[in-house]
């Protein structure tokens, strides 16, 4: 796989590049003001190095899911203006993808300028099954520019039109957050420094279980909370409540658990509360005594001191997931409190993306205390499941 520094080392001044960046960043609903820049600070490294080697850039990226037409409340215009700020300079929009305004902006670059294509998703073909409408609109990408960059790695895993089909079209390069992310996942799936411990929560077993699967023979230990640890706790034999439930995947629970033994290991404590609200009154119990009119919404602080201490000599840590719902005030101190002992490790620590990205910012933790925060959830999960990701595999060629 050739990276972006094989093409700055081979010359690209005055080059036209596309480069497909994850910048699809979470947005206020009211204001539409951009709540979390992580994606886009970390887009910089590999976009400062191009354009510092007089590339002129024209970023490929996506926001939200617009359903395949223009979409105002999903226009990259704010991500236009927060990029410029971060990187100093204007940073023009076009007002299409790969049409007439991206033609005639792109032809106006000079060396080092940067151009963003308006979202990707405001094309049908982007996310199309069809191969011959995805290949139309990479040939209109991929006939803006000299050379690709994929630096998208959140995105790796589906076979759009802007992550595959260009890449088959000109030659490509992988960008430097891709290939970090590569070092990375790579490190957690052939020989992880040990004790090797993962720590998993979210909203659904289902969503996890492939992961769990592939990972439990690997790892020494997996932590198990946030809602996920519901339909494990049922298959212990615990009532939960009103908490989240999938009763079809009890049965595959109770299997995991007994498979794995003492290497699952799950909450002892948790945080209820009779609504899902701000407000509403909390009270810590013992997994075994949820009142039947309460919900679990975090793990209690028994569960985090376990957490923490089955932590404390681990030399590999995988985190992904909160530990409930740390969107509310009262709900924040079991992801809080797991971040932190995660973020403690003396060793490799990774994030891996998504709402465990978003928790580490939202509630104000140290960044730089982690070995790595990954931009890619969805994609770091299939990695580590052995799946084959398009957008990998592509680049590799």
């Amino acid at each position: 796989m050739r990276s972006v520094d094989d093409l700055i080392a081979e010359g690209v001044s005055g080059r036209r590049v596309l480069l497909r960046a994850d910048l699809n960043v979470p947005l206020d609903k009211e204001t539409g003001a951009i709540t979390d820049d992580g994606r886009i600070r970390a887009s910089l490294p590999t976009l400062q190095a191009l354009r510092e080697a007089g590339a002129r850039v024209l970023v490929a990226a996506h926001l939200g899911r617009p359903k395949g037409q223009p979409d105002p409340r999903f226009s990259l215009a704010p991500v236009a203006a927060r990029l410029g700020e971060l990187l100093g300079t204007t940073v023009p929009l076009a007002a299409d993808v790969a049409g007439e305004d991206a033609r005639e902006k792109a032809a106006a670059l000079g060396d080092g300028d940067v151009l963003l294509l308006e979202n990707v998703r405001f094309e049908a073909a982007e996310t199309s099954k069809d191969d011959a409408e995805r290949a139309e609109l990479a040939d209109r990408l991929a006939a803006l520019a000299d050379v690709y960059v994929d630096d998208a790695f959140g995105a790796v895993h589906r076979a759009h039109a802007s992550v595959f089909d260009v890449a088959e079209r000109i030659p490509h390069h992988a960008g430097r957050l891709v290939a970090r992310e590569l070092d990375v996942l790579t490190r957690l799936t052939t020989e992880p420094d040990r004790p090797y411990v993962v720590v998993l929560g979210g909203s659904k077993v289902s969503d996890k279980l492939a992961v769990i699967e592939a990972l439990l023979p690997k790892v020494d230990r997996l932590l198990v909370g946030g809602g996920m640890c519901f339909t494990f706790l049922a298959a212990q034999g615990h009532g939960v409540g009103k908490s989240l439930l999938e009763a079809d995947q009890v049965e595959t629970c109770r299997r995991l658990l007994a498979e794995a033994g003492d290497r699952i290991v799950l909450p002892v404590d948790v945080v209820c509360a009779p609504e899902f609200s701000a407000d509403a009154p909390t009270t810590t119990v013992p997994v075994d005594a949820i009142p039947e009119d309460q919900m679990g919404l975090d793990v209690g602080p028994r569960t985090v001191e376990l957490f923490g201490a089955t932590l404390g000599d681990a030399r590999t840590v995988f985190w992904n997931g909160p530990m409930g719902v740390f969107e509310l005030a009262p709900f924040q101190d079991g992801t809080r409190g797991v971040a932190r002992a995660v973020s403690a490790v003396d060793g490799l620590s990774v994030v891996g993306g998504g709402d465990s990205a978003a928790a580490v910012r939202v509630l104000g933790l140290d960044e730089s205390a982690y070995g790595h925060i990954s931009t890619g959830g969805g994609a770091s999960l299939e990695y580590l499941e052995g799946r084959d990701l398009p957008g990998l595999a592509v680049l590799a060629d």
